[in-house]
């Protein structure tokens, strides 16, 4: 079981979680948003157009300055050219860090419940997964997983020891149990912090589930 300091936890305003397609960033980071009352983004939708259409640099990086900007935030994605940018006031840097077969397995069944339902991804952009562009294309994400996840490991493993990025925090969770256990002490990190908030909010969760019974 990893070991958090709750009292730097509790600190804790901007947040980039990070890791290979599959790892289960988004979900996580909209979990630790909503523990914390910060403002979740997620880089996919800011990055992709419509018709899977990809921004230019002068496009997109003007986006990311302007999150990062704020005093407070959630930031799912990796996108290597803004980590200059992203990182520049982030106070913690949640790396999921699963295993191979773990990560390609959990993108592969995102990718198939998508295909199936043709659900739009983000919403006004059009973008559907399709069995033809999971299975059959160049620009199958399960092949970027399986492709990009060792490359990741070796880049985010000299970062993590990066004097150009020691006024960083950066945690590695390396198993479903490692996330629990990390949210679970973010938990009590809002409870110290802001007692009521938290009160609020376990009110708040459990009139969702009862109007949704």
């Amino acid at each position: 079981m990893i070991e958090i300091d709750i009292n730097r936890l509790s600190q804790i305003e901007r947040v980039n979680v990070i890791g290979t397609s599959g790892s289960g960033k988004s979900t996580f980071g909209r979990q630790l948003a909503h523990l914390f009352g910060l403002p979740f983004i997620e880089m996919d939708s800011a990055y992709w157009g419509p018709n899977w259409t990809e921004p230019t640099d002068e496009e997109f990086i003007p986006k990311v300055k302007a999150v990062t900007e704020g005093s407070r935030w959630v930031l799912d994605g990796n996108y290597s050219r803004t980590t200059p940018i992203k990182w520049r006031q982030v106070q913690l840097v949640v790396w999921l860090d699963m295993s191979f077969v773990r990560t390609v397995f959990r993108v592969s069944v995102r990718c198939l419940k998508r295909s199936l339902t043709k659900a739009e991804i983000w919403p006004g952009t059009g973008n559907r997964e399709t069995l033809r562009k999971t299975f059959l294309s160049k620009e199958s994400i399960i092949l970027w997983a399986i492709t990009s996840y060792r490359r990741n490991r070796q880049r985010y493993s000299e970062i993590m020891e990066s004097q150009e990025y020691r006024h960083i925090w950066f945690v590695r969770l390396r198993s479903p149990s490692d996330v629990n256990s990390f949210l679970q002490t973010a938990r009590m990190a809002t409870i110290q912090s802001d007692p009521q908030r938290a009160a609020d909010r376990a009110i708040s969760n459990r009139k969702s589930t009862a109007a949704a019974q």
